[in-house]
């Protein structure tokens, strides 16, 4: 009897990943940098904070819809950006038409293995995401170009110190695919027939070009060439920041804010969201985990931009402790690239289901009729779980203890300030 394609939770959806892609590819997706503090952060700190839940006075229906970057979305859960995708041979394409089909929107990196005039066909709520990586001129033939397939907003990633050794080893990521490529990958490849079979029956192979930094006239650049591009354009300053976000003109998010002074400066540069995000544990190890620092960076907000969250996102619940601290919605990464390795664009619908019904449970148990309804009166969170960027005493935000409904904010607040993080 075949196996059902269907999955209960994310970390199943992980182990079917494991699975099925070459160690390789699988590798790639689980990254993270150096000792992998960060990367297990992310997770760990989920599983410290607890719910408060009630016992009567559920509600019967629950709204779960919001808004990001002026985009209706039917639940807080965004696609986030990632890299070429050479997990499944329809890749962003059928991310696209996984996340359109759930009504929320698409991420797409600029350094995807998709073309952004396929992917916004496919989803017409596609954002485009950049890093800071070549001439000023190169980023407004890019910016030019998302705009004209229908990007709705642009995403500016800038909080990358590529930081790339693991103490487990990196994966090996050939910079292209070629027939002796091929023959050197075959032991790798070949224990993993499913995802082989795959790509055969497209009569391709992994694409590892970045099609979304072409250049007028030119060819796709590879993965390793984008990258070294990378590498060598000086790294951004505020003025940069302000400058790009001019350059847009439109709905504009800046991913990779973790600190209080950043964000204060996120707001001066006019930008409309911030991600609070330290790109999943895959850049400067003993970064705290993005729901240990939102509080803090959600207080300096106050409501003047969106604040998402993205890193460690695994279950329904997670999202709703993330609004509960202050975030508008989250982005999730591996997540849907598992459900993608797992069972193609269904696998990816699979995951967002996952992740609605986690946050439809939470919202009911915690007698909320709306997603906007929640706070930290729903969690439990212990007084040494917060953490504030930076550690100074007039930006300290500290939560205590058990809160409840009889608790005030403006009393947490009190006793937060009394003691750094």
């Amino acid at each position: 009897m075949a196996k059902n394609a269907w999955f209960e939770t994310v970390a199943e959806a992980q182990r079917r990943a494991k699975k099925r892609l070459p160690s390789s590819v699988y590798g790639a997706l689980v990254a993270g940098s150096e000792r992998g503090l960060t990367y297990d952060d992310n997770m760990a700190a989920f599983s410290e904070l607890g719910f408060a839940p009630h016992v009567a006075g559920h509600q019967a229906t629950r709204d779960l819809s919001t808004s990001v970057l002026g985009i209706p979305i039917s639940l807080p859960v965004l696609i986030s950006p990632t890299g070429v995708q050479a997990v499944h041979p329809d890749g962003e394409v059928a991310v696209a038409r996984a996340s359109a089909n759930r009504g929320t929107i698409m991420g797409l990196s600029s350094f995807a293995s998709k073309p952004i005039e396929e992917v916004a066909a496919a989803n017409p709520n596609t954002v485009f995401q950049m890093y800071w990586t070549g001439t000023r001129e190169a980023m407004v033939q890019r910016m030019d170009r998302a705009r004209r397939a229908g990007a709705k907003g642009l995403i500016a990633t800038l909080d990358w110190s590529f930081s790339n050794g693991r103490d487990w080893g990196s994966p090996q990521i050939p910079e292209r695919m070629n027939l002796k490529t091929m023959v050197s990958f075959a032991p790798n490849v070949l224990p993993h027939p499913q995802w082989l079979w795959q790509f055969a029956k497209t009569g391709r192979v992994p694409d590892l070009t970045a099609p979304n930094l072409t250049p007028p006239g030119g060819e796709a650049p590879t993965f390793f060439g984008a990258y070294y591009e990378w590498m060598q354009t000086p790294p951004p300053s505020w003025d940069d920041v302000e400058w790009l976000r001019r350059e847009w003109g439109g709905p504009f998010m800046l991913k990779g804010v973790s600190r209080t002074d950043d964000a204060r400066r996120a707001i001066d540069a006019g930008v409309d969201a911030i991600s609070v995000s330290n790109h999943g544990g895959n850049n400067l190890d003993g970064t705290p985990a993005t729901i240990r620092v939102l509080a803090s960076v959600a207080e300096v907000i106050d409501g003047q931009i969106e604040v998402v969250l993205d890193g460690g996102v695994r279950r329904g619940g997670d999202v709703a402790k993330a609004l509960s601290l202050g975030a508008r919605a989250v982005m999730i990464g591996r997540a849907y690239l598992w459900g993608l390795a797992a069972n193609g664009q269904a696998g990816v619908e699979n995951v967002l289901d996952i992740l609605r019904g986690g946050l439809d449970s939470a919202v009911l148990g915690l007698g909320h009729s709306s997603i906007s309804e929640l706070s930290p009166a729903d969690l439990v969170i212990a007084k040494d779980f917060a953490r504030t960027l930076p550690q100074v005493q007039n930006d300290s935000v500290h939560t205590d203890s058990v809160h409840n409904d009889s608790m005030k904010t403006d009393a947490m607040k009190s006793e937060t300030k009394e003691s750094a993080s």
